[in-house]
């Protein structure tokens, strides 16, 4: 069961929280939670940017300031709206939720209708900066490992600008994702960090998530959802 439409809002699934998505946090007044839309696509890819370097600015990295978001924002978006939230403040999108809850199905839809008119537009290159191995990317997605998705299906990525963290929205967006991933009968959710975010690591030990497998560039942690 997913997003219901309660007196013209969205809502969390019952349960989940008592929160409204969209109605304004009563911690701080400022930042909304609600569900992603196509408009919101420049702001998430912004964001996606600003943090793409281990949650840090890498705008400096990139020439081209879009290819981070084609990777790793658009095809939520587009591809499972129902699971794509966002945080958003009068200065516009601050942060995201991403999640896909059948990860093999996930990127099927993206071999199928969101990697070929990218590939198409980005021709591979042989240069070793951060826009070739990106767009390298774009035309050899990386999998997850059939182990992983075995025991935990679902996956999902958060990324927050630092004006919006210290708020507890990262919580709130994830213990929305994983309630809503649970109702959907979601027997497991996965996810990957770099091994230099540390906050990161410690905030998803948190709530409850435990390493699985770690490798030179990430680590992969997962939860049992049923």
């Amino acid at each position: 069961m997913g997003w219901q439409r309660t007196a013209g809002r969205l809502v969390a699934p019952s349960g989940a929280l008592a929160r409204p998505v969209g109605e304004r946090d009563s911690v701080d007044a400022v930042h909304l939670i609600r569900p992603a839309a196509v408009h919101d696509l420049p702001g998430t890819y912004r964001v996606c940017l600003l943090t793409g370097d281990a949650g840090q600015d890498a705008s400096a990295q990139f020439r081209d300031p879009d290819l981070l978001g084609h990777v790793y924002v658009g095809p939520y978006v587009v591809g499972q709206p129902d699971l794509a939230l966002v945080v958003v403040d009068p200065e516009g999108v601050a942060g995201y939720c991403l999640a896909a809850r059948d990860t093999r199905a996930f990127e099927a839809w993206a071999e199928a209708a969101w990697w070929p008119p990218l590939r198409g537009r980005y021709p591979v290159r042989d240069d070793a900066s951060p826009d070739a191995e990106i767009i390298r990317l774009l035309h050899s997605p990386l999998l997850a490992p059939g182990a992983l998705v075995r025991d935990y299906p679902a996956h999902f990525h958060i990324d927050l600008l630092a004006r919006a963290r210290g708020h507890g929205h990262g919580r709130r967006l994830v213990e929305w994702q994983l309630e809503s991933l649970r109702r959907q009968g979601t027997r497991g959710v996965h996810l990957d960090v770099a091994p230099a975010n540390a906050n990161a690591i410690a905030f998803y030990r948190h709530l409850g998530f435990t390493e699985v497998e770690q490798r030179e560039d990430a680590i992969l942690m997962g939860m049992r959802l049923t």
